[in-house]
């Protein structure tokens, strides 16, 4: 029934009021379990998940804020979120995380913690990149552009569709920690997961990762991800 009503109500939505265009989306596994890092740009990200994917296992972290209001309840329970506390370190939702990635479920996190006002990147936290050191799971980035608060609420006002483009780079892995030097693994770790993501992004976008030595690096090894043909997605 969460499923159902989850892509019932997506699939209306985002097909009436948006194009969505995605470059790389035959690099979405269709069965196996991993971990899906992008940007978070607008309050329409969380949504384009149920839209794009066809899995009834999606995992989706919700900030613990939106526990407080009935019609936030109500969207965490219909896509069978789990409430988060982003500022300190919560055990309990890290291990329902871990059991239903076991599972085989499909985790879809924004490393950034929050929505970014600017359309810039941010700065990284650690938690996407423990999950997925402790785990082992290939981690599938993705560029997110077009669902900026602003500019859905601009193009919505003069009835025009959004344009949403969301480029997916190659998946890579993360070697699991080792017993000394945490921390500094971790920070190592979140860094690449975020040039990884901001390789995916427009220049402007890139924000606080745009001059790092790897994103340059990456581009060199990947070219640019508009080479791969668009898919246009209807539902």
């Amino acid at each position: 029934m969460r499923y159902f009503l989850s892509r019932v109500v997506t699939t209306i939505l985002y097909g009436w009021m948006s194009r969505v265009t995605v470059y790389g989306l035959e690099r979405i596994p269709a069965e196996a379990s991993f971990i899906a890092v992008s940007n978070h740009v607008g309050r329409l990200d969380a949504g384009l998940v149920y839209y794009l994917l066809d899995r009834r296992d999606i995992i989706m972290l919700v900030a613990e804020k939106y526990r407080q209001h009935a019609w936030s309840r109500a969207l965490a329970w219909m896509v069978n979120g789990i409430f988060i506390d982003r500022f300190n370190a919560d055990l309990n939702a890290l291990r329902e995380v871990f059991r239903r990635l076991k599972q085989g479920g499909v985790m879809v996190v924004a490393p950034e913690g929050t929505r970014s006002k600017s359309g810039a990147l941010q700065e990284g936290r650690d938690g996407a990149s423990f999950v997925a050191a402790r785990t082992g799971l290939t981690i599938m980035p993705g560029g997110l552009v077009g669902t900026q608060d602003a500019l859905v609420a601009s193009r919505l006002k003069k009835f025009k569709r959004l344009d949403i483009e969301l480029r997916i780079g190659p998946p890579f892995t993360l070697p699991p920690l080792e017993g000394h030097n945490r921390a500094e693994q971790l920070k190592a770790h979140t860094d690449e997961m975020m040039c990884r993501i901001a390789v995916l992004l427009p220049p402007e976008m890139r924000g606080i990762y745009a001059e790092a030595p790897r994103v340059a690096e990456l581009l060199a090894e990947q070219g640019e991800i508009t080479d791969l043909p668009p898919v246009h997605v209807r539902r």
